[in-house]
């Protein structure tokens, strides 16, 4: 997610998972937050304001009572400035301070001042993590509005196992987004499908294509951010899953087929952003095939075609196609979003550059079943995948 204009105030208590916000700082710089950074005193133990300086560039506030451009009072202004607050990551004591109205430094303070949405992940010791009053102090701080970010179970630095890990920082980050995302697609259940599917010849060779998965993952993140339930059926990708999402891994059409299929009923809306192999082999050698002559002859069958099955169903969801073409795009994919029972068709030529396979951007035309058709500019994936989701809320709208 793009968090360009967006200021974060980041909060940091005393606890050795505090290297993790580091992490955490350096997802937030990268996705263009300016961020501001109030440590406690117990964190500096472990880890210094500088490197919290150097990465965020700006100063780092400790104490509750400095002046910020000898003018303003510092817990106020960081509160007001504050597009969000996050705290991770955050002791047991912080979590009852904050559950029980508390305020006796300049974190806890600006948490009191502040109208900005609140997010915590906690870390500590498992049975500090167990204690009948920390999970009170928890569901108060639930009940209060703030959102948690739980801690996961597995070694901890103190010798014992159990959970109070701090979740990962790209989990924290992903929540993050969420929160500042309008949920718009709540109550909506988006199955997603993305990347190539594979149709083996024997144990060694396939047939396949150039799909990196991106522009799926993409949609899969984006519709969780605004609220979704996402269902992610996926052939082979190099991608890590989008936190929050189911992920179905597949490799050939046919088991692509079977997972959309059986999870078709529970989906208010489907996007079908994978490149489905058209032909699979009608023999898969259970060997290796040898190389004898100067010719191979490969027999090939038709692979089901998911998109007009679900076209064809009684009760179908919304629905939303890609084409990747190389010649005549709009005419092509006005043939298959008609053919193919489809509210919307997402085209693209995958010769134009910027656009198609394994990069980050793509140029797309959307064509709708009322036959409108929307030029896009070239545009970041991420920017094109909430675009999509935008197109489809208002078609959820008209849908009633």
């Amino acid at each position: 997610m793009n968090l360009q204009g967006k200021t974060i105030v980041l909060g940091v208590t005393g606890g050795i998972a505090v290297y993790k916000a580091v992490e955490l700082l350096r997802l937030l710089t990268k996705a263009g937050a300016t961020v501001h950074v109030i440590m406690t005193r117990a964190a500096t133990e472990f880890v210094t304001p500088l490197t919290f300086q150097t990465l965020s560039g700006n100063p780092v506030h400790t104490e509750l009572f400095n002046l910020i451009q000898e003018q303003e009072i510092g817990h106020i202004s960081l509160a007001d400035r504050a597009d969000a607050l996050v705290i991770a990551p955050a002791t047991a004591n912080c979590i009852g301070k904050l559950a029980n109205g508390i305020a006796d430094d300049l974190l806890t303070t600006t948490a009191m001042a502040t109208k900005a949405p609140l997010l915590v992940a906690p870390a500590m010791n498992v049975n500090m993590y167990e204690h009948p009053a920390y999970q009170e102090n928890e569901q108060k701080l639930r009940r209060l509005g703030c959102r948690l970010v739980d801690p996961e179970p597995g070694f901890l630095a103190c010798g014992w196992q159990g959970k109070g890990r701090l979740a990962p920082p790209e989990q924290i980050f992903a929540e993050l987004c969420r929160l500042l995302t309008p949920q718009d697609l709540a109550g909506q259940t988006v199955l997603v499908t993305a990347g190539p599917t594979r149709e083996e010849l024997d144990p060694i060779r396939f047939i396949s294509n150039h799909s990196s998965g991106r522009m799926g993952y993409a949609l899969a993140q984006a519709a969780r951010q605004r609220g979704a339930r996402v269902i992610l059926i996926s052939g082979p990708v190099a991608l890590p899953a989008p936190v929050g999402v189911e992920l179905v891994a597949v490799e050939s059409a046919c088991q692509m087929r079977q997972a959309v299929m059986e999870r078709v009923t529970d989906s208010t809306v489907v996007i079908k952003a994978a490149a489905v192999a058209d032909y699979r082999p009608v023999l898969r050698n259970d060997q290796k095939i040898k190389k004898q002559g100067e010719r191979l002859t490969i027999e090939l069958e038709r692979n089901p075609d998911i998109l007009a099955e679900l076209g064809r169903l009684e009760k179908r969801p919304l629905l939303v196609g890609f084409a990747a073409e190389t010649t005549e795009l709009q005419a092509h994919a006005a043939t298959k979003l008609a053919a193919k029972n489809l509210d919307m068709i997402v085209a693209n030529d995958v010769t134009q550059e910027g656009a198609g396979f394994n990069v980050s951007t793509n140029v797309c035309q959307l064509l709708f079943r009322d036959g409108r058709v929307e030029p896009l500019a070239l545009m970041d994936k991420q920017e094109l995948a909430h675009l999509i989701l935008d197109r489809v809320l208002t078609l959820l709208q008209h849908r009633g």
